[in-house]
């Protein structure tokens, strides 16, 4: 009966089937956890980006 379950744990183990599914789905998970503790720094960051390309387009127009 030890052996059935060793066994079972082994293949298991080995069974690489899916591998690639569960591998995005952690990467998704951590890209989504870091956005989420990084939130407000982002968001300062792509305001200040947006509100520089608006000053910098007036300046180019009104030449």
């Amino acid at each position: 009966m030890m052996t059935f379950i060793t066994e079972g744990a082994k293949n298991l183990w080995k069974d690489e089937e899916g591998l690639g599914t569960l591998e995005m789905i952690l990467i998704i998970a951590v890209l989504i956890a870091v956005v989420l503790v990084f939130r407000k720094e982002i968001v300062k960051v792509v305001e200040d980006l947006i509100s520089t390309a608006g000053s910098k387009s007036q300046e180019v127009f009104e030449s």
